[in-house]
């Protein structure tokens, strides 16, 4: 599966923005799905996951209440709702594919897009 993420952009704190992860191939409605971040100089970062089925999520901690992950397997597509932007959330964002359920590690998800740039301003 091929995936393009998009939505990145600048923003203010406080702010909000939409990610979107678009997949290609028939087989999308069959793995779980996940958003990974990395700012400079630091190590990729687990985001938010979500299930096949979109009936379970899963959220880092720093994230939890502002973030919402959500998929349309109709679609082909996965989201991340991003809400009360904070610049510690400044990074790239990639969404990635994993045949393994739930899960929060980078080297469980067999399928990475390119990354998608948020800039949150103070």
């Amino acid at each position: 599966v091929q995936l393009q993420a998009s939505g990145g952009g600048l923003v203010q704190a406080g702010g909000s923005l939409r990610l979107s992860c678009a997949a290609s191939g028939r087989t999308f409605s069959s793995y779980a799905m996940g958003w990974f971040r990395q700012a400079s100089g630091k190590e990729r970062e687990f985001v938010a996951a979500i299930s096949w089925s979109g009936g379970s999520t899963y959220y880092a901690d720093s994230v939890k209440g502002r973030f919402t992950i959500s998929r349309d397997n109709a679609k082909n597509t996965v989201y991340l709702q991003m809400n009360s932007l904070k610049p510690e959330d400044t990074a790239v964002y990639y969404c990635a594919a994993t045949w393994a359920g739930i899960a929060t590690r980078v080297y469980e998800y067999d399928y990475w897009g390119q990354g998608t740039l948020v800039t949150v301003s103070s």
